[in-house]
């Protein structure tokens, strides 16, 4: 069985969208060691449609000497979307068909390494909650940032998670890892 795993950049104030406003020069190497780790036990990415929007028209013009460019171009993507309906043209990605959680639990059931949820909000709440996240990374910035959209939202259910592993980076970074709770 493989893992899922997803990881968000957050502020002190929740906010998980469009990190680059907000992260100014927190982003230091036991960051980056942490998403080389992830890098390294990843083969496969789900991206909800506004990241793989985002991200498709960005990755695949990036510098060759890019680490993350490296990886995310050639790497398994399927996109979670109900309004792309034309082909994908970024490097070997494809539209999940029919329902997220049913394909996510097919997939999470084959053999091989983990598959990470990158970006996408809305993919990481929807997969949280039908309990298919193994780990939830927060990486929490030393920012308010004021405004923006939050991972989580009022009425969203009670859910408890567990602490994995905890880290406080040298630029001040709280990098925290959850799980489910009881696993």
């Amino acid at each position: 069985m493989r893992r899922v795993t997803a990881g968000l950049f957050s502020s002190i104030d929740g906010v998980v969208e469009s990190p680059h406003l907000w992260q100014f020069d927190s982003f230091d190497d036991e960051l980056g060691a942490g998403l080389d780790a992830m890098i390294g036990r990843t083969v496969t990415v789900i991206l909800g449609r506004v990241s793989y929007q985002e991200w498709s028209g960005y990755w695949p013009k990036a510098q060759s000497d890019d680490e993350f460019g490296t990886f995310i171009n050639p790497v398994e993507k399927f996109v979670a979307s109900r309004s792309l309906t034309d082909s994908l043209e970024w490097e070997n990605s494809r539209r999940i068909e029919g329902d997220l959680v049913d394909f996510v639990t097919g997939l999470k059931a084959t053999d091989g390494k983990d598959i990470s949820v990158c970006g996408s909000i809305s993919v990481v709440r929807q997969l949280l909650f039908a309990g298919l996240l193994d780990s939830l990374t927060l990486m929490m910035h030393p920012v308010i940032a004021g405004s923006g959209r939050r991972l989580f939202e009022t009425g969203d259910p009670m859910t408890r998670l567990t602490l994995q592993d905890s880290t406080i980076t040298s630029k001040g970074n709280a990098i925290l890892v959850y799980g489910a709770h009881g696993r």
